[in-house]
């Protein structure tokens, strides 16, 4: 499972703070700190809030860390600001997949319990 991380070209060196924090956080990514991500990404987010591209980073940390309804959120609102986006388009259908297998264990669990409780 692959997943793109982004880092975007702003010019001006008013901006350059923003480019240190997603920098940072696709290094925290790369090295599995995901909240260390996680923060660097919304740190970026607050000065530029309209950036697909740090929802999309933002939501791959969230899925990471299995907060799935967090990682939802922040990938509609990237494919929103970004519908053709074809990596964050990517990255969200790997997320669906990898949502579905995370709940079909629960639902087995589920059966099997309730199957267990109908016995008594």
């Amino acid at each position: 499972m692959v997943y793109s991380f982004f880092l975007f070209n702003l010019s001006s060196c008013a901006r350059q703070y923003k480019i240190n924090q997603l920098r940072m956080g696709v290094w925290a990514a790369e090295h599995d700190m995901w909240d260390e991500a996680i923060f660097r990404w919304k740190k970026a987010l607050e000065e530029n809030p309209d950036a697909a591209i740090l929802h999309n980073n933002l939501a791959v940390a969230y899925e990471k860390k299995g907060l799935w309804e967090e990682a939802r959120k922040e990938y509609e609102l990237a494919l929103k600001l970004a519908p053709d986006h074809k990596y964050i388009k990517a990255n969200y259908r790997l997320f669906q997949e990898n949502l579905k297998a995370s709940e079909k264990p629960e639902k087995k669990e589920e059966k099997k319990e309730k199957q267990e409780k109908e016995k008594k």
